[in-house]
């Protein structure tokens, strides 16, 4: 039996966290450390696994199937393809950054006024999350998946209600009111999509019988699959709403500005960067995966939303007064294009929005752990309590900059890329939609220049006088993700090289093809 990596590499961080959550109380130190060597040691074999993958190969690689709950007809199957395998290699980057950009977050305070933070179960929870969304990605059985999709909401509502942001402006006991609100908030949006996409679960088993994705599959080739219809666009249903709130998509977004606000930084990335992944990734495995009729049937409904995300979120962030509800919202647009290019139905849409996941993860991280490095020495959230932070702390604001260009797309930085291929995708199908997500890139420009002028410009505010620059642990963080950003804007081959073939798979699913160009003839 060949070595079961997939399972290895998934294994790792769930082995950690019960490692780290052992550890004795006074020894916090060691629990850290203890974190951080799992997650490097899961990254490489996140590594080994993106060099074992073949793109030209098979769909799903270095495949995995046991028996599970053989009465209901559940397997423990994985297998990884090209959007997988990229996705995979994100979590497994960014998980060790947050790890040491969170090294102070859950150490217990002085004051007797606030509830001691177990160290241990901090990070323990973090590499739980890390476990269950690689597993997710590599999940090949519908049943593993959702039960995958649900189990990781509670190390979240954990890590939101329990390890909140220390720069609350308020009182103890009003700031953990507020984490707890978004903590219910959070579980209770997911929750009830969770409960959604179960009925279409067993739905999905009750027609084709099966819970497996390869399985389906056949019987859909073979012709022994027919669904009808109605049947199917109530499944698709079922499916979308709930990866619509975990994405999240517009009017279902109002839990993330909650939980983003409150969380520490760390947790915060933990949830745009990765979490939310999941359920863009869904769309494309499982709803135009299992359901093709019924996702091109929904399609224009699913552009409107996505277009409404993109200018909505946008326009909130440019009217932001709290930092990290300002990178939420710009969330919320840039998960608007990536919806946008996955139901574009083009090649260079969904390899755009496949290579968007990605960098947006690489891009939110690096604007957002600076921005949580700016509020710890600060101790506030909201931009107007910043001026002038670029002379006191050049290297600060100058990595706060990258990461908000980034944010906004400058061409020669990872996400113009995949911004540009979403667009340009979304333009040779739905013209008048192309237009309109245009007006998200000038928002973009408009909210994140501004923030940079209001916090990192201008006369040096007093209370951030003595504000010191980023120190060698922060550095650490900031650094290898402008790199990484830098690396792939000019270089994005490794990925695309990996991404393309799987999309191909994906709209033949669909059966659709790319719109050819109308060129007049030479007169």
């Amino acid at each position: 039996m060949s070595f079961p990596l997939l399972t290895a590499t998934a294994a790792l961080p769930a082995i950690g966290a019960i490692a780290t959550a052992a550890v004795p109380a006074a020894r916090r130190t060691a629990a850290k450390w203890l974190a951080l060597l799992f997650s490097l040691g899961t990254l490489v074999l996140a590594a080994v696994v993106f060099l074992r993958f073949e793109p030209g190969g098979d769909r799903y690689q270095l495949t995995e199937s046991r028996a599970w709950i053989a009465d209901f007809g559940v397997r423990y199957e994985l297998g990884v393809d090209g959007i997988g395998v990229a996705l995979l290699g994100l979590t497994a980057l960014l998980i060790p950054f947050v790890i040491v950009a969170g090294w102070h977050d859950a150490d217990p305070l002085e004051t007797k006024s606030t509830r001691w933070r177990p160290t241990q179960g901090f990070f323990a929870l973090i590499l739980m999350v890390e476990a269950m969304v690689i597993l997710s990605f590599v999940a090949t059985d519908v049943f593993l998946f959702y039960i995958l999709f649900e189990a990781m909401l509670i190390p979240m509502y954990f890590l939101i209600g329990g390890f909140g942001d220390r720069a609350h402006a308020g009182t103890d006991e009003s700031a953990a009111t507020q984490r707890s609100y978004a903590a219910v908030k959070f579980l209770l949006y997911n929750l009830a999509g969770g409960l959604i996409m179960l009925a279409a679960v067993i739905g999905l088993y009750v027609v084709a019988g099966s819970f497996s994705l390869s399985e389906i599959a056949e019987a859909r080739a073979n012709g022994s699959l027919e669904m009808a219809t109605s049947t199917e666009r109530w499944l698709f249903l079922g499916f979308f709403f709930a990866f619509a709130v975990k994405a999240p998509l517009w009017p279902l977004h109002t839990w993330l500005p909650n939980a983003m606000g409150e969380a520490t930084a760390p947790v915060a990335v933990l949830i745009t960067a990765i979490v939310d992944k999941v359920g863009t990734f869904a769309m494309l495995r499982f709803c135009l995966g299992l359901f093709p009729e019924a996702s091109k049937w929904a399609t224009p409904v699913v552009i409107t939303l996505a277009l409404i995300s993109i200018v909505y979120g946008a326009l909130l962030a440019v009217g932001q007064r709290d930092i990290k509800r300002l990178i939420a919202y710009a969330s919320i647009s840039h998960f608007g294009f990536i919806i946008l290019g996955i139901f574009a139905m083009t090649s260079q849409g969904q390899s755009g929005a496949t290579l968007y996941m990605v960098n947006h993860g690489i891009s939110t991280a690096a604007l957002l752990l600076v921005a949580g490095f700016l509020i710890t020495r600060r101790g506030s959230r909201l931009i107007a309590d910043y001026g002038g932070v670029q002379k006191v702390a050049p290297v600060l604001a100058g990595t706060f900059l990258i990461g908000g260009l980034a944010t906004l797309s400058l061409p020669g930085l990872a996400p113009f890329v995949s911004e540009f291929l979403v667009l340009v995708g979304t333009f040779s199908a739905y013209p008048v939609a192309g237009i309109i997500a245009t007006s998200g890139i000038v928002l973009a420009a408009l909210y994140v220049l501004v923030l940079y002028q209001r916090t990192m410009t201008g006369p040096v505010q007093e209370s951030v006088r003595s504000m010191p620059d980023l120190r060698a642990r922060e550095l650490v963080v900031a650094v290898p993700l402008i790199a990484v950003l830098i690396f792939l804007g000019v270089f994005p081959k490794p990925l695309t090289e990996v991404v393309n073939p799987a999309v191909e798979h994906t709209m033949s699913d669909v059966q659709k093809k790319d719109p050819q160009p109308e060129v007049e003839a030479a007169k």
